[in-house]
């Protein structure tokens, strides 16, 4: 009896090993190169232990094959993904080859079923449907639309100013939250050049949408272990899509959504408002051509409003600290703003989207702290690649394909002392344009999925900036760490342990 049990758990142990390893010879079938998974962890070895973020275990491979290989094959727990290694092949994803690579990878993990705003949202949407509803919003986030609200922006500056004075004279020890001041910005901000409503996120008695959107992003440990359930076992994202936005939250929107059309019919009842071109006036209007209840025209909206908040709040967070550590920077920008103030203590969206400096800092800011440094794409359409030092191979349809940006972005080889603050790298003539076609800076993706909330995102993170920087000196708390360390847990890339502040006005 004794044999019989003993047996039996060699059989079982062994019909284990087996199903953990059975994925491991996917790439070696295909003449793909690339390191040895682990057991359970595949090629992340931090999955379980979370003690640095994934893009750090990706560019430990990245480092060892980007002078040999194109392309390496990894896996994610069982899961075999194609890791980029290659800049240029980086670009064919995105731009060359798109047709081959349409679709985001979360597609494969959410519907509208699990999660109705994620599910409907334009960087979740695949195919034809992504297509139409890109073309719906485009319209809505023109420059001139962008330029209809400013005036709004200013507003929100300068109640973000005030605030800011305010914090100082009852500022603890530790400084100032950059981050929260930054959400309570672009929370006020988007909701109001959205919406038309106030958050009132720089009072004493904010809304609940601020606390709704640290909720959004805020990543449960259940979420994070469904990911890695699907990650040891693929084929449970077939049968169990993942929820992103808890629901309780994506009530709260869908009521706040009603509560914003509400106004605006009320507003235009009474005839107020009538001359005001925001985003909510052209989403009433796709409203109306598309037939969509209040649900769907809150999903239409989530698209504005998911661009707007966190990823935005997050730049500008992170370009004060940069901007706080190097004080020579912050003086130059300083000047350069001040140089373009109206009488009102504005500079016009006209020059503001123009000024070379502030445009640079903004993008060496998205150098270091992108906020996605990692895209997940999907093959749809199976071709054939090569690879550099290595055989031919064919991706299959349905292969996760992850390109590293911040791999490239803050490689020695294409950008010298890396991790150094040095906006005089986007100051030469189309450096921008450049490091993009080079497929070594994707801050915000390229090619015909490149963020559409891109111009919405850097004219609110400018304005802020020139309001900040111009009656406020910035200098970094020594709560904040001083190297560039991501948060382990951070879908949106953000410094391991918080951005800590001080503000001084300046007279």
């Amino acid at each position: 009896m004794v044999l019989v049990t003993i047996t039996l758990l060699v059989l079982a142990a062994s019909l284990g090993y087996v199903f953990l390893i059975w994925n491991y010879s996917y790439w070696r079938k295909r003449n793909v190169p690339g390191p040895s998974p682990a057991i359970l962890t595949g090629n992340y070895p931090n999955m379980i232990k979370m003690k640095q973020h994934a893009i750090q275990d990706l560019n430990e491979i990245y480092c060892k094959y980007k002078q040999q290989y194109d392309a390496v094959g990894i896996y994610s727990s069982r899961s075999p993904q194609l890791l980029v290694v290659s800049p240029e092949l980086a670009h064919r994803v995105f731009v060359s080859d798109f047709k081959h690579f349409h679709d985001n990878e979360l597609a494969n993990l959410v519907d509208e079923k699990s999660d109705f705003i994620v599910g409907n949202n334009i960087f979740t949407l695949t195919g034809d449907n992504w297509k139409e509803r890109r073309a719906d919003i485009t319209p809505g986030l023109t420059n001139s639309r962008i330029k209809s609200v400013y005036p709004v922006t200013n507003q929100v500056c300068k109640k973000m100013n005030e605030f800011i004075r305010k914090q100082i004279r009852s500022a603890a020890p530790d400084g100032l939250n950059g981050k929260d001041i930054s959400l309570c910005f672009t929370t006020e901000m988007v909701t109001d050049c959205v919406l038309g409503l106030s958050a009132q996120s720089f009072t004493d008695n904010p809304t609940p949408v601020m606390g709704k959107i640290k909720d959004m992003f805020q990543q449960s440990w259940s979420l994070l272990l469904n990911f890695v359930a699907i990650s040891f076992i693929p084929s449970l994202s077939k049968i169990n899509k993942l929820r992103i936005v808890p629901k309780h939250v994506e009530a709260f929107f869908v009521d706040f959504m009603q509560v914003a059309i509400d106004t605006r019919h009320a507003q235009r009842a009474a005839g107020l408002q009538s001359d005001r071109v925001d985003f909510l006036d052209y989403i009433l209007q796709l409203a109306k051509k598309r037939s969509l209840n209040t649900r769907q025209v809150t999903a239409q909206s989530m698209t504005f409003l998911l661009d707007g908040f966190e990823t935005t709040a997050s730049v500008l967070a992170h370009t004060l600290l940069l901007l706080g550590r190097n004080a020579e920077a912050q003086q130059r920008l300083r000047e350069e703003l001040q140089s373009h103030l109206n009488d009102e203590g504005f500079v016009a969206f006209d020059k503001l989207v123009e000024l070379p400096y502030l445009d640079a800092c903004v993008h060496e800011c998205l150098r270091l702290f992108p906020p996605l440094p990692i895209s997940n794409k999907l093959c749809t359409r199976t071709i054939e690649l090569s690879n550099r030092n290595g055989p031919n191979f064919t991706i299959e349809k349905g292969t996760t394909v992850l390109v590293p940006h911040s791999c490239f972005m803050l490689d020695e080889d294409y950008f010298p002392n890396a991790q150094e603050f040095q906006p005089d790298r986007f100051l030469e003539p189309n450096a921008i344009k450049m490091y993009r076609e080079r497929g070594i800076f994707m801050a915000f993706g390229d090619g015909p999925r490149i963020c559409i909330g891109m111009r919405f995102a850097l004219a609110q993170i400018k304005a802020a900036l020139v309001e900040i920087i111009t009656n406020f000196d910035v200098k970094v708390n020594p709560k904040t760490r001083k190297d560039n360390m991501y948060d382990p847990l951070g879908f949106i890339s953000s410094l391991n342990g918080g951005i800590w502040l001080d503000f001084s006005a300046r007279q």
